[in-house]
């Protein structure tokens, strides 16, 4: 019994008190009786809670969608056996090997030209570049990828950034088979760690760390001296700042709209017929998400490159991000949402959470005020 009473007294301290968030003259001795109607005055509040429940926009954009079954009847099941057949028994195999066969030979060429070109580096650039545009176009190959490019391909220019929304690391597989673009990207641990840090330094990628409060000066200092080099690979950022399930948009992060250069926006659309292109990085690794993607029949999607933009006299980086967005949505068919990605990863502020507490706590008591 002590130890019960010992546990319900801590529960009665982690219990929110609605006085802490009321000033001394507000709090007054409530009604002795409190009718349904008394509770009327909170129905937006609980509106509001129903809504988050039913309707929760933020959760939905990181979502991956099951396919609708269609296997159900004893005609259609015999061809799924079959084609499950094909896909791991057959495609499976032949992916793996084409993929091996391009990091042979791919390995075999660009460690002998990064060490022993050292001293010829506009032509150990150059052949790095073409190297890494044609282990992505053999990663392309082994999901059987059917991409559709719209519009000009991009160029090496000075004072321009290229920007997408993000969906898989995929997508800057498919857009640097395409043009060596140096990508700023989250370090990842293993094997593809290795690949950032021995492969894709040589086209400029620049990594951070999310949690890491420094590398965020690092990484806009490093931005800045690469968008004013004339040799530079075309900088590409997911200014999203994480996967998106490929049918929303969530607020783009500023730091690429303030560089003070042209923007060119880059819409990725994926057609899900065959498989759903988003990677949940909470639940899959990356290696079981390139699996996934090597058994499925192929991965079909449509890249466009839109005009350049460039910040409007008046205009905030703020509202020049949500005006690229909103050309990248309309382009693609993705809804936009007025939230921010990093939530994914972190909790709300304390101060957020606080003064909903406060709101409620006023309507409830404003309206025993009145009676």
């Amino acid at each position: 019994m002590v130890g019960l009473r010992s546990s319900s007294s801590e529960m009665d301290l982690d219990r929110p008190n609605i006085e802490e968030y009321l000033t001394p003259d507000s709090i007054q001795e409530s009604p002795k009786k409190l009718h349904l109607r008394d509770l009327l005055d909170i129905s937006p509040t609980l509106a509001e809670a129903a809504g988050a429940i039913i309707d929760d926009s933020f959760t939905r954009c990181f979502k991956s969608n099951p396919p609708e079954p269609w296997n159900w009847n004893i005609y259609l099941f015999p061809l799924w056996c079959l084609g499950l057949v094909v896909r791991y028994g057959f495609l499976f195999p032949l992916r793996v090997a084409v993929l091996a066969a391009g990091w042979i030979v791919f390995f075999a060429a660009f460690f002998p030209v990064h060490f022993l070109l050292r001293g010829h580096n506009k032509w150990r650039r150059k052949i790095e570049r073409k190297l890494v545009e044609m282990m992505c176009s053999v990663f392309v190959a082994s999901w059987t990828g059917v991409v559709k490019y719209h519009g000009p391909r991009p160029s090496i220019r000075p004072q321009q950034v290229f920007v997408a929304n993000h969906t898989s690391m995929i997508d800057f597989i498919i857009l640097e088979q395409i043009s060596a673009f140096a990508v700023i990207m989250q370090k990842h641990p293993g094997w593809v760690g290795f690949i950032q840090k021995t492969i894709l330094e040589s086209v400029g990628c620049i990594w951070f760390n999310r949690t890491e409060s420094k590398d965020r000066e690092t990484v806009a200092r490093k931005l800045r001296e690469h968008v004013h080099g004339v040799d530079n690979n075309p900088l590409l950022i997911f200014p999203e700042g994480t996967c998106v399930n490929n049918d929303y948009t969530v607020m783009f992060k500023k730091g690429a709209f303030e560089l003070g250069c042209a923007v060119c926006p880059i819409a990725i659309k994926y057609n899900k017929i065959f498989v759903d292109a988003f990677w949940n990085s909470k639940k899959q690794s990356f290696t079981m998400h390139l699996v996934r993607l090597m058994t499925s029949w192929a991965v079909v999607c449509d890249v466009w490159y839109l005009e350049p933009q460039y910040l409007r006299p008046g205009e905030t980086p703020i509202e020049f991000a949500e005006r690229v967005r909103d050309m990248i949505s309309a382009r693609a068919g993705l809804k936009k949402v007025p939230w921010d990605g990093y939530l994914k990863y972190y909790r709300p502020s304390p101060k957020l959470t606080e003064r909903k507490q406060q709101i409620f706590a006023e309507s409830v008591l404003r309206r025993l005020d009145e009676k």
